[in-house]
């Protein structure tokens, strides 16, 4: 379980700029939710709250009722890799490395096996549809596939939780489809918790519930 309660977020250095105002959301495992709004509303940041990158002001966020903000930096980077998979608009991927070694690099930092997360890493690969692509570097494959990488790497320590951030936002209609029909299918099949920050209606439509932060909130869309 994912949950955020009465969460604001206040930058002193640029005047007490307010971008999140008491917010509270929860997200079981197995549900998905996407957050719209326009540019500069906050839901990055909100996003980034939600996977410990960024403490709150006020108010706290618990994973499996475990607060990361309570942890020191170490155990709090542990926890993150351990219990978070990240998906960013722009893949992130390392350029000298093959998908099938870019999916691999959470997995460096776990106590599995090397051959066991290498197994797990083509199997996440050929369930994205990339059984033939393990040895193509990113330069090597299209927009979409580099995203379907990094949603494969975002997998492969099983997290609790997936985020995503504008997961769709580089890529063609066609690409964007069937990226969408995996983070769709992804809750159910990993039992995840799924939020997904989009400008995108057509993607935010596939998800349980959908939401729009406006003036520091999140309302609803239903």
């Amino acid at each position: 379980m994912l949950t955020a309660s009465h969460v604001s977020k206040r930058y002193e250095s640029q005047g007490a700029l307010v971008v999140i105002e008491d917010l509270s959301l929860a997200v079981a495992p197995g549900e998905s939710l996407a957050i719209m709004g326009p540019s500069g509303c906050g839901k990055s940041t909100l996003l980034y709250m939600l996977g410990a990158l960024e403490p709150p002001s006020s108010g706290t966020v618990t994973i499996n009722g475990t607060d990361p903000y309570q942890l020191d930096e170490r155990r709090q980077a542990a926890f993150r890799g351990a219990h978070i998979g990240f998906v960013f608009q722009d893949h992130l991927l390392l350029p000298q490395l093959s998908a099938l070694d870019n999916v691999l690099v959470p997995a460096l930092a776990s106590a599995g096996g090397a051959e066991a997360s290498r197994d797990r890493a083509r199997t996440l690969l050929t369930a994205v549809g990339l059984a033939d692509r393990l040895s193509h570097r990113p330069a090597e494959l299209s927009g979409g596939e580099r995203q379907r990488v990094a949603l494969a790497r975002a997998l492969i320590r099983e997290p609790a939780v997936v985020l995503c951030d504008e997961p769709t936002g580089n890529l063609d209609r066609r690409s964007a489809e069937a990226v969408g029909d995996l983070l769709a299918r992804l809750p159910s099949e990993r039992n995840a918790a799924l939020v997904v920050v989009t400008h995108s209606p057509a993607l935010a439509a596939r998800f349980s519930r959908r939401y729009e932060l406006e003036d520091r909130r999140l309302r609803e869309v239903t």
